[in-house]
């Protein structure tokens, strides 16, 4: 018999993992502080690089392996084809390779739910700051660098120091740097 790996994730740093896979016994766990949306996340990679035949992947629930159908489909595919068993808990599905068509079918409904779950929570989230800004309550994100910070930062992009030094230096994404110099 396999090990139980188990696999949760939170979107962000401040979000805590420990109620996802509480009280389920495992062999190994992996956990990310990431966004779903995000295909690359470490520990996810370290997950399925880790796992063998014969092992179940423990899984809180589909929305914490993948948020678009399109990748759960793809990783429990993958997974399975490998011989590896694949079990959401909240869902209550276990997924082996051999499935039956019932199995498939919910796999794919259950995985488009969330997934228009997710589009639900933008579009009230877009709303929602809509409605702010008309009322003048919405001030946006704050800026990632003070106003002297940025002074510096576009003093020196002009002086042709490196993007990718001055990111680091900064704290911010080479992104971030770039649009300082836009």
């Amino acid at each position: 018999m396999g090990q139980r790996v188990g696999y949760q994730r939170v979107s962000t740093v401040d979000q805590n993992t420990d109620r996802q896979l509480d009280g389920v016994e495992l062999d190994k766990m992996f956990s990310d502080k990431a966004s779903g949306k995000d295909t690359q996340r470490p520990q996810l990679a370290a997950c399925l690089e880790y796992i063998r035949e014969g092992d179940t992947l423990v899984v809180h629930s589909m929305d914490r392996l993948a948020r678009n159908l399109e990748d759960l489909r793809r990783i429990v595919r993958e997974l399975t084809v490998q011989g590896i068993k694949v079990q959401f808990l909240k869902e209550n599905l276990t997924f082996a390779g051999d499935d039956s068509p019932m199995n498939t079918l919910l796999l794919s409904m259950l995985g488009a739910v969330a997934e228009f779950e997710r589009s639900m929570i933008l579009e009230r989230q877009r709303e929602g700051i809509a409605l702010a800004k008309a009322a003048g309550k919405y001030k946006g994100r704050k800026a990632s660098l003070t106003d002297d910070q940025a002074s510096e930062l576009r003093a020196r992009i002009a002086a042709g120091e490196a993007v990718t030094a001055l990111a680091k230096e900064f704290g911010v994404s080479r992104q971030t740097v770039y649009n300082y110099a836009a």
